[in-house]
């Protein structure tokens, strides 16, 4: 009997235990699990709260001064900040308030606008992270940049598909790009990081590589665009560049007005690709002949020089407005006026009995047709001493311009080199001769199959080495420079006082 007691002792216990539970389970169900949400910043818990809506209407009613600044109607919580909803029984639930104090002690707070990235295609520059407000102001500042290169006319009508077919003369834009790569994506921005909220601003950034405050000059008498240029070291094109409503260097400048004398530093690089056909003057040859009826003072022309006309044909590169050194592919030349010789006579007897090349006569040092691609002027805010001279093409021959001596020469530099490479003192491979008289010439950018040495004789018209793109250079060409003492030491001339 005893057994069985403690049995019935046992079970009615279970069962009490039982009812005990079912009990605590209801009274649980009564204290229902609430909905609250955690959050957390840069991975930290900074609390739960009830009501999210609560915290995103506090922050965006307190931070009344971001959104005079940016004038947005929205501000919002940091890059970081997540919020996650939770069903639990944790009564330690903190007021919206509460968080948002611990919000603002720890980061900024953000606004809705784009990111832009630009990413450079080279080693050399890092890559660039840009906030804009909106997609509305990149857009525009893209648009500046572009017309500070391209005329308004010619880049609408590039767009929309509606250039003139060339029938004479002209050219035609086949094809623009920039050559970054270039990404805008929307996103939400610190409001303690740079924000562009002008397009000018970021024209101005884009264009010189900086936000700040650029140099003035305030035009006054007598002044042109080519005098303001040249006394403030800019090449007339990058003066119109950087003052966009002057449409050409002859435009006229108002006294009293301020114009932009900074140097352009363009962040991003604009590449057109251009089919042109224009008409070019060719320089003419010039020869000395003598009569012996004459005096030996006699000296007289007495055939005058004309210039050679030729309609060049050719596709050539522009990048950021400026014309690189070589020409895209062959060009084509249809000659509309031959050149004529100028003679000059000289009383007496030529030297040795006959007619003889003294040497004193310049020759052009490439064939032709030629394209000159930079002139003896400023150029990216240094002074180009020489003249460029392309279109002949690669490994084309150069010649001796007068009759002299080797005295310098370089032929250990890449045939390609790029920009600022300073291979040969950036001149790449060269050869300078020296004709006697305090006069020189630089022949250089070659390819390494230089065919003089240093004191060799040369004669005019003798080959001295070929065409080629080594050192500091964009493209196939020869920097061809006459200067007036030893090159780099002496006076550079332009070229053109000798060869017209």
């Amino acid at each position: 009997m005893k057994k069985k007691e403690i049995t019935k002792t046992t079970i009615i216990t279970g069962i009490i235990g039982i009812l005990f539970l079912i009990v605590g389970l209801t009274n649980r169900n009564f204290e229902q699990a609430k909905k609250v949400y955690q959050v957390y910043l840069n991975g930290n818990k900074l609390g739960l709260i009830e009501n999210r809506e609560e915290l995103y209407a506090l922050i965006n009613e307190e931070q009344k001064d971001i959104k005079e600044i940016y004038n947005v109607s929205d501000v919002y919580p940091p890059n970081g900040f997540i919020i996650k909803e939770y069903q639990t029984y944790n009564k330690n639930v903190v007021s919206a308030k509460e968080i948002y104090e611990k919000i603002k002690n720890q980061e900024d707070f953000t606004i809705e606008g784009y990111i832009v990235k630009i990413k450079f295609n080279s080693e050399e520059k890092e890559d660039i992270t840009l906030n804009v407000l909106n997609r509305e102001i990149f857009e525009e500042a893209l648009t500046s940049v572009i017309t500070a290169f391209v005329k308004e006319e010619d880049f609408k009508n590039y767009i929309n598909n509606t250039q003139m077919q060339i029938e004479d003369v002209g050219q035609i834009i086949e094809n623009m790009y920039f050559q970054e790569t270039i990404t805008i994506k929307n996103a939400y921005m610190s409001v303690n990081e740079k924000i562009f909220t002008d397009a000018n601003e970021l024209t101005q950034y884009l264009l010189f590589g900086s936000s700040k405050e650029q140099s003035n000059y305030t035009v006054a008498f007598g002044d042109t665009i080519s005098s303001i240029s040249e006394a403030n070291k800019l090449n007339p094109q990058e003066f119109l560049i950087a003052n966009p409503k002057y449409k050409s260097k002859e435009s006229i400048l108002a006294i009293g007005d301020k114009v932009n004398i900074t140097l352009i530093n363009p962040i991003l690089t604009l590449v057109e690709s251009i089919h042109s056909v224009e008409d070019q003057e060719q320089a003419y040859e010039k020869e000395e002949v003598y009569d012996n009826s004459k005096p030996v003072s006699f000296k007289e022309v007495t055939q005058t020089g004309i210039t050679g006309i030729e309609r060049i044909t050719r596709k050539m590169q522009v990048i950021n407005g400026e014309q690189t050194q070589g020409v895209d592919g062959t060009i084509n030349a249809v000659t509309l006026r031959e050149s004529q010789k100028e003679i000059t006579t000289k009383g007496g007897y030529p030297p040795q009995g006959s007619y003889v090349d003294n040497g004193r006569v310049w020759g052009w040092p490439t064939n032709r047709p030629y394209i000159i691609t930079s002139g003896f002027e400023y150029r990216w805010g240094a002074f180009h001493n020489a003249i460029d001279i392309s279109g002949t093409g690669m490994g084309s021959p150069i010649y001796a311009s007068r009759a002299g001596v080797v005295v310098e020469m370089n032929n250990i530099c890449a045939n390609i080199g790029s920009y600022r490479n300073s291979c040969g003192r950036t001149y790449g491979n060269f050869v300078v001769v020296s004709h006697g008289d305090g006069y020189y010439t630089m022949y250089a950018h070659l390819l390494q199959d230089v065919v003089v040495n240093v004191g060799d004789k040369v004669s005019r018209g003798q080959i001295l080495g070929y065409m080629g793109s080594s050192g500091s250079s964009t493209g196939a060409h020869l920097h061809f420079g006459v200067s007036k003492g030893e090159p780099d030491r002496g006076t550079w001339l332009n070229p053109w006082s000798v060869l017209r």
